[in-house]
C-alpha cells in the first residue's frame, strides 16, 4: 500500500513538472503568434491607410479592400480552390519525385568514388544552368499538361537534393567508419548505420528548400502555358492590370508554401526526435 501511494507522489510531481515546464513553452508560442499577427493587421491597414489617402496609386499595388473582395468573390466561384489543387498536386508531385530520386541517388554515389568524381562534373554543369532555362524544352517534350509543370517541379528539386544527399553521405564521420570497419562492418552496413543516419538531417533540411523549388516549377510552368492553377490565374490577371487578383494568388502561394513546410517540420521531428531536443535548448545571452 506505501509503495502505491509513494508511486501515486512520484506521478503526481512529475505530472506538475511537465506542467510547468510547458506553461512557459505555451505562453511564448501564443505571445510570438500575437506578435505575428498584429504585426500583419497593422501593415494591412497602413496598406489601406496609405491607398485611400492617395498617397499611393491603388491601381499600382492594390489594396486590402479590393483585395478580400477579389477572395470573397474566388472563394464563392470556386476558382480558387479549382486553381489551388492543381498547383498544390503538380508542386508535390514534382518536390517527391525530385526530392526523393535526387536524395536517392546522392546517397548511392557514396558506394563507388570513382563514379563520384567522373559524373560530379557533369552534376555541377546541370546545376549552374538557371533550371527555368529547361521550362521550354521540358513543355516541348512532355506538352502543356500537367505532367509538363510536374516534371518541370522535378527539375527544379533533384539537382538540389542530389547534391545535399551526396555531400552528407561524402562528409560522414570518418571516426564511426573507421571504427565500424575494424570491428568487422560490412559496407552496407557501414551505408545503413552510419551514412544514412548521419546524412538525414541535411537531407531534411534540403526538403525545407526544394518546397519553394517545387512551388516555383509549378508556377513557372503554369506562366508559360496552362489553362489552371495559381501561376495562370496571376498571369492572366496580371495581363488585366487586376493587382488585387494577383495579390490573391501571391498570397494563396505563400500560404500553401507555408503548409508544406510545416508539413516537413513535422515529419522532421518525427524522423529525428533528437534533433528537436538539441534545437530547442537555446544559449542565453
Amino acid at each position: 500500500m506505501e509503495e502505491v501511494l509513494a508511486r501515486q507522489s512520484t506521478d503526481g510531481k512529475n505530472i506538475q513538472r511537465s506542467r510547468k515546464l510547458l506553461t512557459p513553452q505555451l505562453k511564448t508560442t501564443a505571445t510570438t503568434l500575437a506578435i505575428q499577427l498584429g504585426m500583419i493587421f497593422a501593415f494591412l491597414l497602413v496598406w489601406q491607410f496609405v491607398v485611400e489617402r492617395e498617397w499611393v496609386s491603388a491601381f499600382l499595388v492594390g489594396s486590402p479592400a479590393g483585395i478580400f473582395s477579389k477572395l470573397w468573390e474566388a472563394v464563392n466561384n470556386g476558382s480558387l480552390w479549382e486553381n489551388t489543387k492543381v498547383t498544390v498536386v503538380e508542386a508535390i508531385a514534382g518536390f517527391l519525385i525530385g526530392s526523393l530520386l535526387g536524395s536517392f541517388l546522392g546517397l548511392s554515389l557514396w558506394y563507388s568514388s570513382f563514379f563520384a568524381r567522373v559524373v560530379e562534373p557533369f552534376i555541377v554543369a546541370i546545376n549552374s544552368v538557371p533550371k527555368i532555362a529547361f521550362a521550354p524544352i521540358v513543355i516541348l517534350w512532355f506538352g502543356t499538361g500537367m505532367v509538363s509543370k510536374i516534371m518541370l517541379a522535378t527539375s527544379m528539386t533533384f539537382i538540389i537534393a542530389l547534391i545535399s544527399a551526396y555531400e552528407a553521405a561524402k562528409n560522414a564521420d570518418r571516426d564511426l567508419q573507421s571504427l565500424m570497419l575494424a570491428l568487422g562492418a560490412t559496407k552496407h552496413q557501414l551505408f545503413f548505420k552510419v551514412v544514412v543516419p548521419y546524412s538525414l538531417p541535411a537531407i531534411i533540411a534540403t526538403f525545407r528548400i526544394n518546397i519553394g523549388f517545387g512551388l516555383v516549377g509549378a508556377v513557372v510552368g503554369e506562366f508559360i502555358s496552362s489553362s489552371s492553377g495559381l501561376g495562370h490565374m496571376v498571369f492572366t490577371a496580371s495581363s488585366f492590370y487586376d493587382l488585387d487578383t494577383v495579390w490573391v494568388g501571391l498570397f494563396t502561394l505563400m500560404l500553401v508554401g507555408f503548409m508544406l513546410y510545416y508539413v516537413v517540420d513535422r515529419v522532421e521531428r518525427r524522423l529525428l526526435p533528437w534533433k528537436q531536443a538539441d534545437s530547442g535548448q537555446h544559449l542565453r545571452v
